[in-house]
């Protein structure tokens, strides 16, 4: 009888011995599993935490991206602005609608305007020099009218004096025939495109309002004995 309850005895401690030294890998192993677990979460906790920092690279590479941007929006307003400015750069095609320009074609545009723009200036200096010529000759004018004046108002009597028509027809011969000698000195008769080109050079060369008044004035003061 103690023999047999000895046996039960170790028997069942036995049992209890192997299902504790079983148990024991599982439960290692489940604490190893959780405590990794942990450290796995308190990682991922540090990482969302900590802010990402921007290295020295990438600044460069966004401060050369923005720097392009920019120029690229200088070169597109300055396009812009030549296509408002320029009048030629207006063009529509009404079958097709607005058809917008290329670089290349405003450039053009651009170029062709300013040339135009210079031929415009210098014949508007060309017409402005030709005014003053003609201001000129309209002061001299007034000068030999003021004369004119002056004299008839310094002696009031000397216009009632009658002068003849034979008077007058030999100052205006004499007037004539000095603007005759020019224009048959200056003027061919080759071909009538040379005729027009002389007589144009010779009205610009010897019918000035200054020529005038002096050939006027040499005939007056040889028809001077005559007339008083």
């Amino acid at each position: 009888m103690e023999n047999a309850r000895k046996g039960s005895i170790v028997s069942r401690a036995n049992s209890i011995g192997s299902t504790s030294a079983s148990s024991v890998p599982n439960t290692v192993r489940l604490l190893h599993t959780h405590v990794n677990s942990l450290h796995i979460d308190d990682e991922d906790s540090d990482y969302h935490q900590e802010p990402y920092k921007e290295s020295y690279k990438d600044q460069r590479r966004r401060a050369r991206t923005q720097a392009e941007q920019k120029r690229r929006d200088a070169i597109k307003k300055g396009y812009d602005d030549l296509q408002a400015i320029v009048p030629t750069c207006e063009q529509q095609d009404f079958s097709i609608g607005f058809q917008k320009l290329s670089k290349a074609v405003v450039l053009q545009k651009t170029i062709d305007y300013i040339q135009f723009l210079h031929k415009e200036k210098k014949k508007q200096e060309e017409e402005v020099s030709t005014l003053r010529k003609d201001v000129m000759a309209l002061k001299i004018m007034k000068v030999n009218y003021e004369q004119i004046v002056k004299a008839h108002q310094d002696n009031p009597n000397k216009g009632k004096d009658h002068i003849s028509d034979e008077m007058k027809f030999n100052v205006f011969q004499g007037i004539m025939d000095s603007l005759f000698q020019s224009f048959n000195a200056s003027i061919s008769v080759t071909s009538f495109q040379e005729l027009s080109a002389c007589v144009f050079s010779w009205i610009e060369e010897h019918c000035k309002p200054q020529t005038l008044r002096d050939i006027v004035i040499g005939v007056l003061h040889q028809l001077k004995s005559q007339l008083y």
